[in-house]
């Protein structure tokens, strides 16, 4: 009588391995994109809490160019972001898509929309 034997082939290895090494490989990819996002969310959540009575927008702008340049934040620049009244307050919206070559003609497009309302009521 023939025992058989019991287990996951080579092949069977590979068929359960490749899926989770895309994954892998797919976050990898994504990392620096997130990275870079949660730089952005700081420098505007820094630039909005520090200039909470700024009469224009400019002294804001300023604040986060100057958070950019420190964080080394090249994507997306300070023209995309976009800062307008709000009422008494200001508000500060980064909303931009960024595109990942994972392989061959294979992307991941990632779409951020972040907006931060400053607290204070500056003179208008």
């Amino acid at each position: 009588m023939r025992k058989r034997e019991k287990g996951v082939t080579t092949i069977g290895w590979l068929f359960l391995l490749t899926p989770i090494a895309i994954l892998a490989y797919a976050g990898i990819r994504l990392t620096p994109v997130y990275l870079n996002y949660m730089k952005v969310v700081r420098a505007i959540e820094q630039a909005a809490s520090d200039n909470r009575s700024a009469s224009d927008a400019q002294p804001i702008r300023t604040a986060i160019d100057r958070h950019f340049e420190i964080d080394m934040v090249e994507f997306p620049t300070i023209k995309d972001i976009t800062i307008k009244r709000d009422g008494g307050a200001w508000q500060i919206e980064a909303a931009y898509d960024d595109e990942v070559p994972l392989f061959a003609n294979v992307s991941l497009h990632v779409t951020f929309d972040k907006k931060v309302r400053t607290a204070g009521s500056g003179g208008e």
